[in-house]
């Protein structure tokens, strides 16, 4: 009876991590910004993606808490992806107020190419 609280703790511990996992993720440092090139433009995107979506979606975006993403192009239009990176839902946040226009726009053109 002594030990009652440890799974309450652990339980609320874990209720705090879930709900901070997805919420923004800017580490301070700024990223880069988007470049002309196809292949600046897709390590630009996997930087804002390592920076912002990692802790949900996995390192090689196969899901941990949020969805898969590896066949998102095939799933969903530039415009859904957008959308849903501007104004979240189902779980996940908005990044609208976090995330610059041309880093939405490097991020949606990535993760449509995943098919």
């Amino acid at each position: 009876m002594k030990r009652a609280w440890i799974p309450l703790a652990v339980g609320l511990l874990l209720l705090a991590g879930l709900t901070t996992a997805c919420g923004g993720g800017k580490s301070g440092a700024p990223a880069n910004a988007p470049s002309k090139s196809a292949a600046g433009e897709a390590s630009n995107a996997e930087a804002i993606y390592k920076a912002n979506c990692v802790s949900c979606h996995g390192a090689d975006l196969s899901g941990k808490v949020g969805p898969n993403l590896q066949k998102t192009g095939v799933k969903l239009s530039q415009e859904q992806i957008t959308a849903k990176i501007q104004n979240g839902g189902g779980g996940m946040p908005s990044y609208k107020s976090t995330l610059k226009e041309p880093e939405i726009q490097a991020l949606t053109e990535w993760l449509s190419a995943k098919k």
